[in-house]
């Protein structure tokens, strides 16, 4: 009895624990692609796809230092872009609810041929049934 009633438990916490596994798993998706998108709009100078994604509350931090809100970061973005190339390696999604954190290395080519790395962490909220990137922190990487 003791056992058919610890294996009965046992499935129903399983069952219960399935949708939350399938929401992370659609979750940690849809934060793949705007972690894409976020690259794809740097490389770009694409500052109407940051307009989609950014809280009104958006921070970012320059590999100088210096701290931009949002619409700073929008203006520097707008501005052409000094890179041929610009790709996210060992992307780290860490989903904390209704906070998720998305650090990567950052590896570049400039427009006159120089490589270039750096690191980058993300900070994205979900705000009404969306992700929307709250912080941001860059930094390049020393030769």
């Amino acid at each position: 009895m003791r056992r058919s009633l610890a294996l009965v438990i046992a499935l129903v916490s399983l069952a219960a624990s399935l949708p939350v596994a399938a929401a992370q798993a659609d979750d940690r998706a849809e934060l793949a692609r705007l972690n894409d998108d976020y690259v794809r709009a740097v490389l770009m100078s694409d500052a109407a796809r940051f307009e989609q994604i950014l809280a009104a509350d958006f921070r970012n931090t320059n590999p100088d230092g210096t701290l931009l809100d949002r619409s700073g970061f929008l203006a520097q973005v707008a501005r052409p872009s000094n890179l041929r190339s610009l790709r996210a390696e060992g992307v780290e999604i860490r989903i904390l609810g209704d906070t998720a954190i998305v650090h990567a290395r950052t590896v570049y080519e400039t427009t006159d041929g120089r490589p270039g790395s750096g690191r980058y962490t993300d900070v994205w909220r979900r705000d009404g049934g969306r992700w929307l990137a709250v912080a941001a922190h860059v930094t390049r990487l020393v030769r």
